[in-house]
């Protein structure tokens, strides 16, 4: 695949609408391109796996979904506009570019004699942007398959950066209860406000011990991002509730956290999600250094999104891709042509040095 083909690639799946639950047709579309008579493929779903080569297997992965379009787009969303080596459309940073240029580094090194010794596979996967159960289902078949990675790349805009750890996601509800009444005779009946109680507990949390920082995430970060309380104007509410967000650290259990906060408060907490923890790859890992020497001028960062890094778990992975983080879900969206192809002969490299990491057992 030259870069030219690579580049209308990427117009063809920016251009093929998938917001998260509706990948289908841009599935289907790759699923075809990607049946060659040495590739073997998997659908599960909107979900797709692709394989070739022997030996140890290095996973590429990233996602097909995109985000709904935002308000003030000037720009068609779902069409690919290429402008003064940019392309814009809804998804073309935010991973459309990671899914062309994965694709390319897949065909372009198909039959090489360096994946005679490394098996490479390719899961492009579905409803990443919404939490959906897409690599997080397909990770366990790739176990029943026979092809369970022994290394992982996750493709995500960072610049082509290398991602060695990234933060993990606490969802955690804040719910206080008080006594419904009218508003005018609250003092008198001496009825307790959930909303005062809950802003009570909020400022309280906010001199929770949550752990020690990680040299290079940071520390724990706690903010409330939807707020329930009330019904009219004239009524003491009976109840209030808080969905708090926390982006969470290794070192710190996620449990440790719920049971500090809950003795600084005089609410209920309850867990809506605790399934994304944080991961980290060493940063003198094999992966990492072959990364690195892939892409020289690229440096090992930490990250503080949330990916589906976190479902590889006990596998060595990085999160590295084309694009910037700063223009994902943003009115239009997009990326570098150049970032597309430097992406793509990242990973085409990355994936012919596997000896660097992939031991002859695979183990990394």
């Amino acid at each position: 695949m030259t870069d030219a083909e690579l580049l209308a690639l990427h117009r063809e799946i920016v251009a093929t609408p998938s917001v998260s639950g509706g990948e289908g047709d841009l599935c289907d579309s790759l699923e075809r391109r990607l049946r060659r008579p040495n590739v073997k493929t998997w659908r599960f779903g909107d979900n797709l796996l692709a394989l070739h080569g022997e030996g140890p297997v290095l996973c590429l992965n990233t996602h097909l979904d995109t985000v709904p379009p935002s308000p003030g787009w000037t720009r068609p969303p779902h069409e690919a506009q290429a402008a003064g080596g940019r392309v814009y459309g809804l998804g073309s940073n935010d991973a459309k570019a990671s899914v062309a240029a994965m694709c390319a580094a897949f065909l372009r090194t198909l039959g090489s004699r360096a994946c005679e010794r490394v098996s490479l596979l390719l899961s492009l996967s579905a409803q990443e942007e919404t939490g959906g159960k897409g690599t997080e289902a397909v990770v366990p078949e790739m176990k029943a398959l026979g092809v369970y990675p022994a290394a992982v790349v996750v493709g995500e805009p960072t610049g082509l950066d290398i991602a060695v750890s990234q933060k993990g996601l606490l969802i955690l509800e804040l719910e206080e209860e008080g006594r419904a009444c009218h508003a005018a005779n609250s003092r008198a009946l001496g009825a307790a406000n959930a909303i005062r109680s809950l802003a009570s507990d909020l400022a309280a949390m906010d001199g929770v011990d949550l752990g020690p920082p990680h040299p290079d995430l940071g520390c724990v970060t706690l903010e409330p991002t939807v707020i329930q309380g009330g019904t009219a104007r004239n009524m003491i509410p009976g109840r209030a509730s808080c969905v708090l967000d926390i982006r969470t650290v290794p070192g710190t259990p996620a449990e440790e956290l719920v049971h500090r906060l809950q003795g600084a408060v005089s609410g209920r907490l309850r867990v809506l999600s605790d399934r994304l923890v944080p991961c980290e790859t060493a940063p003198d890992h094999p992966l990492v250094r072959a990364a690195l020497a892939s892409r020289p001028g690229s440096r090992a960062i930490a990250s503080s999104g949330v990916s589906d890094l976190v479902f590889f778990r006990g596998i060595p992975g990085i999160k590295a891709g084309p694009g910037r983080t700063e223009r994902s879900h943003t009115p239009d969206e997009f990326v570098l042509e150049s970032e597309i192809i430097e992406a793509a002969a990242f990973y085409e490299r990355l994936a012919l040095e596997n000896s660097l990491f992939l031991g002859k057992e695979g183990e990394a």
